[in-house]
Order: C-alpha cells, then sequence, then structure tokens
C-alpha cells in the first residue's frame, strides 16, 4: 500500500498569486508556514518555523485568491509533488511542493476581513502561534464553511 498525504494548519506567508494556464486553468501558489514548538531538558522554549510551498487549482485556487490574505490561516490537505525544469540559463532545478487537494479556511477577524485572527488577540507572541484558550468561544464559531468538493468533518483531523 502507497500513501502520499500531507495535513497543514498554518499562516500564509504572503497574499495567494493567482494565475491562469493558457487553456484557462486558475492555479494559485502560496507560501504557508507552519511552528513547532517545545520545551529543552533546560526547561527554554524553542520555536522552530517551517515554510511549505503550496499549489491549488481550479475553483479552490479562485477561493484561497478571493478570501486569503497574508496572516490568514488555512488548513490544506493534499499530496507532495516534486517538480524538476530547467531554466533559462540551463540549470537543472526542482522543487518539493503540496498540491491542494481540499482545504478549509481559518477563522475570520472580528469585522469579516480573513486575517487569522481569532477575534481577539493572543495573550503571548504570534511567533509561539495561538492556543485554543487565548480566543473568545463566540470568536471560535466564527468560521466561514465552504464545500469544494467535500466537507471536513471534526474527526477527520488528525489533532
Amino acid at each position: 500500500m502507497n500513501l502520499n498525504k500531507v495535513f497543514l494548519i498554518g499562516r500564509l506567508t504572503n497574499d495567494p498569486q493567482l494565475r491562469s494556464t493558457p487553456g484557462g486553468q486558475s492555479v494559485a501558489s502560496f507560501s504557508l508556514a507552519t511552528n513547532r514548538n517545545w520545551t529543552t531538558k533546560q526547561g527554554e522554549k524553542q520555536v522552530e518555523v517551517q515554510f511549505h510551498n503550496v499549489v491549488a487549482w481550479g475553483r479552490q485556487a479562485e477561493i484561497i485568491s478571493q478570501y486569503m490574505k497574508k496572516g490568514g490561516m488555512v488548513m490544506v490537505e493534499g499530496r507532495l509533488q516534486t517538480r524538476n525544469w530547467q531554466d533559462k540559463q540551463g540549470q537543472n532545478r526542482s522543487t518539493t511542493e503540496i498540491v491542494c487537494e481540499s482545504l478549509q479556511l481559518g477563522p475570520r477577524a472580528a469585522g469579516g476581513a480573513q486575517g487569522g485572527d481569532f477575534g481577539g488577540t493572543p495573550s503571548r507572541s504570534s511567533s509561539q502561534g495561538p492556543r485554543e484558550e487565548d480566543y473568545s468561544q463566540d470568536a471560535k464559531e466564527n468560521l466561514p464553511e465552504i464545500d469544494i468538493e467535500e466537507e471536513i468533518k471534526a474527526e477527520d483531523i488528525p489533532f
């Protein structure tokens, strides 16, 4: 059995870039930052940030371009793909990216704009990432619902 599946929840590092293929297919690319927090044996808090390149096609690309902005939170489900090409100087290049198969937009900020805030300000620095208890219950319930291919159910989320 083979499996190529990725789940990421993170924040956009820039506004998504929407383009179209010569055949008219929409494609959006964006970078997603995820944080890993841990405490060393000496009690020091550590944060490691990883950056992931994501590509979305079709209606998903349009939705991401329309509703997501730099700093917005999103959950992406997809697969890893490595592409190889030759640049203009004849150098061989490659990149590994996540091809988005489904997504869930993060919470909207107060005022309706997609900004990734849960309707309140976290009580610690954003580099450490938000905790659920940092936000009000009302703000947590203000999630947009977008049905692209199939609905993401709470029992499907791996945490």
